[in-house]
């Protein structure tokens, strides 16, 4: 397995095309930049997103340029806190221009237990963590049989998720 170095996995975000899709199927993710956010949003404190300002501006900046970014959060029910702060967070990227959408565990039957970042529907970036759920690195995938695989995936996550609003006003 051959995992691209933080500066060319921030480079895909920057050269595709017309959209970017992403499975989240993990239950929580190690990342040390949200930590802090987390605590104050699981104590009820004023939640400082700073760190989600660059994420947020290049959204803006490809969905103003055409470009499509959706999101598929594979959750289980009842959520956990980490889940109830990513449908917290979901609202400003949704703002921002992702379309992102929710779908329950047990309505996720036949899809990967992984993560990926499909580009433009020919490019895979398939997500790896450390046992502890710190991210890896990406591992990029181009075989057609491979990424094929990856959009029907895609399309039966999108098809049984639930937009972002609909799902946080259940």
């Amino acid at each position: 397995m051959n995992l691209i170095n933080d500066a060319q996995f921030d480079q895909l975000f920057l050269d595709f095309k017309h959209t970017a899709f992403r499975l989240e199927a993990q239950e929580l993710y190690a990342e040390p930049y949200e930590a802090e956010s987390l605590r104050q949003f699981v104590g009820g404190e004023e939640v400082d997103l700073g760190w989600f300002g660059d994420w947020l501006a290049m959204i803006r900046q490809a969905t103003a340029q055409g470009r499509q970014f959706t999101r598929v959060r594979v959750v289980s029910l009842p959520l956990t806190d980490y889940s109830r702060f990513g449908v917290y967070c979901s609202q400003f990227t949704n703002a921002a221009g992702e379309d992102i959408r929710y779908l329950p565990r047990d309505r996720a039957v036949g899809l990967p237990g992984y993560d990926y970042w499909l580009f433009d529907s020919r490019k895979l970036a398939r997500m790896h963590f450390e046992s502890d759920m710190t991210f890896l690195g990406a591992e990029v995938i181009t075989d057609p049989a491979v990424v094929v695989q990856h959009c029907h995936w895609r399309d039966a996550a999108w098809h049984r998720a639930v937009r972002r609003d609909d799902f946080a006003a259940e």
